[in-house]
């Protein structure tokens, strides 16, 4: 009698289904082990090859500093700390470029596995977000180079880096189940994102100082422009090393928090759609 009993198999009905949103928060949490690995293979899979390795991460953002510093500084010369004014807006700016265009192709190179077996779709973009944390990271070596080669101190409010980076990440993961979603369905989106991003980057305060983008459109420009809060939050800690006002916070995390629940919300209701389409 137990042995019929253990024998007998779970059938899954489809109408006692959850919501898609709720299934797939639960599945990420069943398969966390899968988002790790997934990590970790997007991890060594970029450095594996490279002769410098994970100094890349290091590299990258310093030689951009290095000649954006070099062509802007004196266009922007009042800006005190000019390199370290650059460096901190890009590494918010790298983290969220990459891991966003990541997460698109991330979804359509797993996409095919979702025919085969069980996975959590979302696995593939919230790896995609892990990756980019660990660069973040990594990206910060050489951010506190740069701010003791110049006299910048280290204040003690970069004690907030670990909430600004959470907000930082659920923004991007956000926008990355959003594009994920659509791009499967309309792959040019990939291409035009690729021009979003660059006109982006110019009209966030990254290169150019907050002051010169607020005299565009009386301000509007900036205020519509949802990296700035994140940007202005990242730097305020570290660059300028106060605490960010309570209204900056509450702003920037409203903003991400409503990003990763409109991204979430349409990538689980989209995704069973997904299997036509690749």
């Amino acid at each position: 009698m137990e042995n019929k009993q253990n024998n007998q198999k779970e059938i899954y009905d489809s109408s006692k289904r959850g919501h898609p949103a709720w299934e797939e928060f639960t599945g990420v949490l069943r398969y966390r082990d899968l988002v790790f690995q997934l990590i970790r293979r997007d991890l060594v899979s970029r450095y594996k090859r490279s002769v410098l390795g994970v100094a890349w991460t290091m590299l990258n953002p310093l030689g951009t500093m290095l000649i954006l510093t070099i062509v802007f500084s004196r266009v922007f010369g009042r800006v005190e700390s000019y390199p370290v004014f650059v460096l901190t807006g890009l590494i918010v700016w790298n983290f969220f470029s990459q891991t966003t265009q990541h997460c698109m192709s991330s979804t359509l190179w797993g996409s095919g596995l979702f025919k085969k077996i069980y996975l959590p779709r979302t696995s593939f973009i919230i790896s995609s977000i892990g990756t980019g944390i660990v660069n973040f990271i990594i990206s910060l070596v050489p951010l506190l180079v740069i701010m003791l080669f110049t006299g910048a101190p280290v204040q003690l409010s970069a004690i907030m880096l670990p909430v600004i980076l959470l907000l930082l990440s659920l923004f991007s993961l956000g926008v990355g189940l959003l594009l994920s979603a659509y791009s499967v369905f309309f792959p040019d989106i990939a291409e035009i994102y690729t021009i979003i991003l660059m006109a982006w980057m110019y009209l966030s305060p990254v290169i150019v100082p907050e002051e010169t983008l607020a005299s565009i459109l009386n301000g509007w420009l900036l205020k519509i422009n949802p990296l700035f809060y994140l940007i202005k939050l990242f730097r305020m800690a570290i660059y300028d090393g106060v605490f960010p006002p309570i209204s900056l916070l509450l702003t920037a995390t409203g903003i991400s928090f409503a990003m990763f629940m409109i991204g979430w919300l349409v990538f689980t209701n989209k995704s069973d759609e997904f299997a036509y389409y690749v």
